[in-house]
């Protein structure tokens, strides 16, 4: 891959990071007890009714389910990153051959080619 190339997926994936960050701030905050991906779903307070504490746990369920999506998206942005910067970027993890550029610029965050994807969820 070459250094405009590099460095336009390092911007990418730096804009995805600041927005998944700002996404995940919006309901929960970071744990600064763990890694730098752990978040806490905030519990919301909307009344001491009934009907508000059905909508509190409600509201609460659904941001634990988007929080652990919206982190792990972020675990494999910070990753993409950190292989960007020790300069193995756009290299398998299996067989260590070049991931397309096309492939890469659909999907910043992929680690593998698409044969040892097709091998590893079996679609062959």
């Amino acid at each position: 891959m070459n250094k405009q190339s590099l460095d336009e997926m390092r911007v990418i994936l730096t804009a995805e990071k600041e927005k998944l960050e700002n996404e995940l701030s919006r309901f929960a905050h970071r744990n600064t007890k763990a890694v730098t991906t752990d978040f806490d779903t905030d519990y919301p307070d909307f009344g001491e009714g009934e009907d508000e504490n059905a909508s509190e746990i409600a509201t609460y369920s659904n941001n634990l389910s988007l929080e652990s999506e919206l982190e792990k998206s972020l675990r494999d942005v910070t990753s993409a990153l950190k292989l960007v910067e020790n300069g193995t970027y756009g290299k398998c993890k299996y067989c260590k051959a070049d991931i397309s550029e096309a492939r890469l610029k659909a999907r910043p965050t992929a680690s593998s080619c698409i044969a040892c994807k097709k091998t590893l969820t079996q679609e062959l």
